[in-house]
């Protein structure tokens, strides 16, 4: 695993490092199935609270390394739709897991790099900064692991086919103005800044923070409003019978930082 995708743990916080800098980070093989590995396994358990998703070099993904494609024989139909599940199963896990994941994004996100820019929580982009749907230019349909389904809903239904139907490149200002991104700046300035923001969500309690992760995504397909709001009652009452809880009123009114132990 470690040499296409490395992993340094950091006080609650795990940096993944997509580690293919010669391929532009393209998906090979080993590299989905460490990624697929790497986020199926994460759990309420884990070490780390927080993930901090990155690629090595001048590019974050690439998308699918074609070049390997090519050169290895026609899969069949059965073949062919395990490779498929096996890609999009990361994107399942990164959105089933319970850590937030902050995702580092340089030059190109295309197919499956943009797939997992998606797949984040949040997303911090360098200026030069591109991301597409890759699918379409290569006699694939626009609609894969997953793109079709996050960004009409975080950029709206008309935004989401123009770059769809087209595959045409989002830059890091168009994604910023959409919302899509949060932050564009230098790369050392958004690493600084995804440790900021991990160090702020570890300040909520593990359990306050993995609830907050799953109602969020729950919510965009809540069948109404009041679905969601008995979603947010139930959370909040869970919370409040943590002990952790009580540290975190405790420490607000000393002026401290909270100690949760995750009970």
């Amino acid at each position: 695993m470690n040499e296409v995708l490395q992993i340094e743990r950091r006080d609650g916080v795990a940096w993944l490092t997509l580690n293919r800098p010669e391929r532009l980070n393209a998906l090979d093989p080993a590299l989905v199935d460490a990624l697929r590995d790497y986020f199926e396994g994460l759990n309420a358990r884990s070490p780390e609270r927080v993930v901090v998703l990155q690629g090595a070099g001048r590019a974050f993904c690439a998308g699918l390394d074609l070049k390997e494609q090519a050169a290895g024989e026609d899969p069949g139909v059965a073949d062919m739709l395990e490779q498929q599940k096996g890609i999009r199963d990361i994107m399942l896990a990164m959105r089933r897991c319970p850590q937030p994941i902050v995702c580092v994004v340089q030059g190109a996100a295309s197919g499956g790099g943009f797939a997992l820019a998606l797949a984040s929580d949040v997303r911090l982009l360098t200026p030069d900064a591109r991301m597409n749907a890759a699918f379409i230019r290569i006699g694939l349909s626009a609609c894969d692991v997953g793109v079709s389904y996050f960004l009409p809903r975080m950029v709206g239904s008309s935004v989401a086919a123009e770059y769809m139907l087209t595959g045409r490149f989002m830059d890091a200002q168009r994604a910023y103005a959409l919302g899509l991104a949060s932050r564009v700046g230098p790369l050392a300035e958004l690493q600084a800044e995804a440790q900021a923001l991990a160090d702020d969500m570890l300040h909520a309690s593990p359990v306050a923070l993995r609830l907050s992760k799953e109602a969020l995504g729950l919510a965009v397909d809540a069948a109404s409003m009041e679905a969601v709001i008995a979603m947010e009652d139930r959370n909040q009452v869970l919370c409040t019978q943590t002990r952790d809880f009580r540290e975190g009123m405790t420490a607000f009114l000393e002026k401290r930082a909270p100690r949760y132990t995750g009970r």
